[in-house]
């Protein structure tokens, strides 16, 4: 693996690869929380109309410039960050590597092509709304994080998107879509000439570094909200603020996560509340660690009747985890778990590709599956009992989408 940085300071990571497939992206420091006050869902209004035309490509030419070769182009957009990303047969980093040059140094913004991207945009927040179980994460956001940037949904609102055009969008991309902003990555079959490319095309870019007016949220009172939406299930999320990526309880936080409700069927809260009583279909809990801040959250769907038994029994499953270290057997199966899904997970090339760029951005250094297995390995079990301390010390807020 190599780790550089052009001659105008864009950072780049590149490794080999003995596959058929090359993917090649950008990893951007920009996202929701840094719209513009009066323009929620700009940055992912950006990521939709970067694709519409370039000074030298219009829109099909763009969209078709990958595919033709059986590749893709894509992107997508969190709170802090959005990727524009390449996939493609070996042999195509060229290719990629002049496309993703030309639409952040070249895109156009065709008036036509906005207008048209604008209503698409429209409707994929009338499909979230349509989609309780999606809905409620944005909903639970904008209670926990009132009066932030963080509180608004990374798509925006209908009426936001309509006021967004061509104008800002660019004034955004050449705020944020610079250098010093952004990490190039690489996993190909010659890395190092992709690295001559990335000179060749990026090289020329010659931006200031941007300033992140991101201010961290207050921590806000506990709150239990209902809202009304006539859904045939009660979709409900129970969560709190915890600490943000830099924290050094990080990696406990995610052992802890995963025990207590994690993906695997012998998650704690999957067998007591699904398994055992039947109560729910799902029932999952997350971390979201931020630069600044981050949450913990239970997701789970049930009948209107259970959403009240039910988060009595999270909280009693937390609180029991808080009382009591697991025994050093116990603690060291949930470890070993773990530290296999991180090896199952190593095994999807595209997203350990994208790992390297968002870890190098994120953190000034490469942290892949390989890193987070070894920093899981160094948490102990009073390092998860006190994250579970944390979790019952903050209580949980509850929002529940009817």
């Amino acid at each position: 693996m190599t780790v550089t940085t052009l001659s105008n300071g864009l950072r780049c990571v590149a490794r080999h690869s003995t596959g058929a497939v090359s993917y090649i992206g950008l990893a951007v420091n920009a996202g929701s929380r840094d719209d513009y006050p009066d323009a929620p869902g700009l940055a992912h209004f950006l990521e939709h109309t970067i694709f519409k035309g370039t000074r030298h490509r219009r829109a099909w030419h763009i969209s078709n410039r990958m595919e033709s070769i059986g590749g893709e182009l894509n992107a997508y957009t969190t709170k802090e960050l959005t990727m524009l990303y390449t996939i493609a047969p070996a042999g195509y980093a060229d290719r990629a590597l002049e496309l993703l040059a030309d639409l952040v140094k070249n895109a156009s913004f065709p008036t036509a092509d906005v207008e048209r991207e604008r209503d698409i945009i429209i409707e994929e927040i009338h499909s979230y709304y349509d989609s309780p179980s999606e809905a409620v994460f944005d909903e639970f956001d904008e209670n926990i994080y009132a009066g932030s940037p963080m509180a608004h949904n990374i798509l925006g609102s209908e009426e936001s998107v309509r006021r967004l055009d061509g104008t800002v969008a660019r004034d955004f991309l050449d705020r944020y879509y610079v250098p010093a902003n952004i990490v190039l990555y690489c996993v190909d079959q010659n890395p190092e000439k992709a690295l001559k490319l990335a000179e060749r095309y990026f090289g020329d870019m010659d931006h200031p570094a941007p300033v992140h007016n991101r201010i961290s949220p207050p921590v806000l009172p506990v709150f239990e909200k209902v809202s009304e939406r006539d859904n045939s299930q009660a979709n409900t999320i129970c969560g709190c603020r915890i600490p943000g990526r830099h924290d050094p309880m990080r990696y406990a936080m995610m052992l802890f996560n995963n025990v207590l409700g994690g993906p695997a069927l012998n998650s704690r809260l999957c067998q007591e509340i699904r398994e055992k009583r039947g109560l729910v279909y799902s029932i999952e809990s997350n971390v979201v660690m931020l630069s600044d801040c981050g949450t913990f959250t239970v997701y789970f769907g049930s009948d209107r009747s259970t959403v009240k038994r039910c988060g009595r029994i999270i909280r009693d499953q937390i609180r029991r985890m808080a009382d009591k270290p697991l025994s050093p057997r116990a603690f060291a199966q949930v470890r070993d778990q773990y530290c296999g899904q991180l090896d199952v997970l190593s095994d999807n090339r595209e997203n350990c590709a994208m790992e390297l760029g968002r870890s190098l951005l994120l953190y000034d250094e490469v942290r892949d599956l390989r890193y987070i297995s070894d920093r899981i390995r160094e948490v102990t079990s009073e390092q998860v009992r006190r994250c579970a301390e944390l979790i019952t010390e903050a209580d949980l807020s509850r929002l529940t989408l009817l």
